[in-house]
This record gives structure tokens, sequence and C-alpha cells, in this order.
């Protein structure tokens, strides 16, 4: 029949019907296409969720890495004498436990003591204080009729009972660091005492040309770290030695402690641990005698200088030297990635990653006669 007829094109295609079903019929990669974006978004969904819950224990791993690599050499040193590496390995972090252990007692015991001070001599302060008011502005201020008003005041009793509400989320927060803490030398006592054992497992998984390379990589960081942090707890030493002299000389109280304090802050946190390690003895010193605390400011200013140029050059030469400014750079940027954590553990990396770059960077020598 002539209405069935379909009409087709001059040239002898397909019916103009078929031609807008073809154009319209949907491609056959277009569904596929859909259900791989589709599945890529579950995925990154998914790998989104798992490392958002993940990253404590990443960063615990990452922190626990660092450590058993500082520790390693004093580990391989102890084993290749005899000793059994799990044994060799629970000994140094029982040596590392008791020095942090120790310093944290000396400067617990300073602060108590201060803190005991300022409370017995507070009632004193306050009525020198008032007494200084009323001569000066000829006010009639009274001492007891303060206390009074402080003591029976209602942010004082909101400030308690906001205090006492959040006991519990402060203990909530002790135990979760103590958690964190076992758990980084649970990962780091079991890094260390079978570091061969996870080099081998590692490498065996690598072609024999991938192993040499990344056993090197291992090598270096290894030295690199190990190296610097030995170093540093070293010249920790020595400062800390030559400032408790010079404070038992001049009969400032809390030497020992103070020694602790300046020798740890001076060399462990880049470009302003020298001031801050320097203020706190200065300061003590200044509350007995304004000469002890001027004679303490004086030693500490030479002794930057010393170490400067004479201790720290012999002694970091066999590791790595990191010029300050890329040490206080690694440390900003620690903390800007991993907050506190990422501070501790910047300039070890630091470290590392000077070391891999000084042995596969090739350097060339620089014939110009203006550098």
């Amino acid at each position: 029949m002539a209405g069935s007829e379909e009409t087709r094109e001059p040239d002898g295609g397909p019916p103009h019907g078929e031609a807008r079903a073809t154009r319209a019929r949907m491609p056959r990669w277009l569904p596929r296409a859909m259900l791989l974006a589709l599945a890529l978004v579950a995925c990154y969904q998914f790998a989104h969720w798992v490392f958002s819950r993940l990253i404590g224990l990443l960063v615990n791993v990452l922190v626990s890495f660092f450590c058993a690599v500082a520790i390693e050499p004093a580990v391989d040193w102890m084993s290749r004498r005899g000793m059994r590496r799990g044994l060799a390995t629970g000994v140094v972090l029982l040596v590392l436990f008791l020095a942090s252990a120790g310093f944290v007692l000396a400067l617990g015991s300073l602060l108590v003591d201060q803190i005991s001070t300022i409370a017995d001599n507070l009632p004193q302060y306050v009525h020198d204080v008032v007494v200084w008011i009323n001569r000066t502005f000829g006010s009639h201020l009274d001492t007891g009729h303060l206390k009074d008003r402080v003591l029976h005041s209602d942010w004082v009793r909101t400030y308690l009972s906001n205090g006492a509400s959040s006991v519990w989320g402060i203990s909530a927060t002790v135990l979760g660091t103590v958690f964190q803490i076992f758990t980084v030398l649970l990962f780091t006592y079991y890094m260390a005492a079978d570091g061969p054992r996870l080099r081998r497992a590692l490498c065996s998984l690598l072609p024999p040309a991938r192993q040499a390379e990344v056993l090197r990589a291992w090598d270096i960081a290894v030295a690199k770290t190990g190296g610097y942090l030995y170093s540093r707890a070293l010249m920790a030493l020595i400062s800390g030695v030559c400032h408790y002299v010079l404070l038992q000389v001049l009969d400032v109280p809390y030497a020992p402690a103070l020694a602790v304090w300046v020798g740890v802050v001076s060399q462990f946190v880049p470009t302003v641990g020298t001031y801050l390690a320097g203020a706190l003895p200065v300061l003590i010193a200044f509350t007995e005698d304004p000469w002890d605390a001027l004679w303490v400011l004086c030693f500490v200013a030479v002794y930057q200088q010393f170490e400067n140029y004479l201790l720290q050059p012999r002694i970091t030469a066999r590791t790595v030297d990191i010029h300050p400014a890329v040490a206080f750079g690694s440390v900003i940027a620690g903390t800007a990635l991993l907050g506190a954590v990422g501070a501790l553990i910047a300039i070890p990396a630091t470290a590392t990653l000077q070391g891999f770059f000084s042995a596969y960077v090739r350097r060339y020598e620089v014939d110009d006669p203006r550098l």
C-alpha cells in the first residue's frame, strides 16, 4: 500500500524513520562509561572514608617508622656484639623512655615548685598591688573586701563548674594520648626488632634491580636520621653540662632542671629553640639577682657562638648538617600537615630527604669567579 511504504533517501539509503531511530539510539559505550564513572566515584568515596578512619593509625605508623630508623644503628651495634635483636631493641627503648621520663620529671618539679611559691606568696602579692594602687591613684581599696568579692563572684562559680564538667574530657584526652604513645612504642619495637625481616619481605616483592635501590634508600634513611638525632643528643648533653656548671656556680635554683631544659630545647627546636631555652634560666636567675641573669644571658650568647662555629661542624661532619632556615621551614611545613606530630618528625624527614638528594643528585663544579 502506498500509505505503508517507507520513504527512502534519494541515494538508496535507509528510510527516514530508521535514520531518525539510529540517530536517537544511545551509543553502546555510554552505559559502560556511566557505570565506570559511578564505580570510580564509589571507590573514591570508600577510599576517603577508610582513610579518614585510619589517619590516626597511619600517623602512628609513620612516627614509629622514623623512631625505628633512628634507633636502628644502636640496635645493630648491640646485635653485632652478640645480643639478641629483640633484647637490644628493648634496651634502647627503655633507655629512651627513662631519659624522657627524667626530662618530664625535672621540668615537672620546677613547675610544681614555682606554682607552690606563687600560691604561697599570692596574698602578699595582692596586698602589695592594692597598696600601690591606693598610694598612686588615691583610692581606698580593701584587700579583704576584694578577696570576698572574687571568691563569691558568679564568674568564679561558673569557672569551677565548667572545670568540673570538663574533667571527663581531660581524662579521655590523657588516656587517648597514653594509648597512642604505647601504640607508637609497640610499632617501633617490631619495626626495629624485625628490621632485616621486614626489608626481606619488601624486597621479595620487587625485581633484583629494584631491590638494590630499596636497600640503598633504607640504608641512607637509617644513616642520616639516626646520625642526625645522635649528633643532636650529644650536643644537648654537652650544652646541658656546660649550663649546669654555670648555674651551679651562680647558685641559681633548679640548676639540674634548667640545664636539661636548655640542652633539649636548644638542640631539638630549630632556630627559635636557642632563645626559648635561654629565656627560662635568665628569668629564674633574675628573680634571685639581676646580675646573675646578666651573666647567664652573656654565657648563653657566647656558648651559642662556640656551638655554631666549633662544636656543631665537628660533630655533624659525619652525619648531616641542616641549614637553620631549611630546618625551620620543614618544621612549619610539618606542623601545617600533621600538627605537633609533623613538627616532631619534620627534621628527621628533612635529613633523610637531604641524604637522598646528596646520594642520587649529581653535582658539578662552578667555575664562575663571582660565586
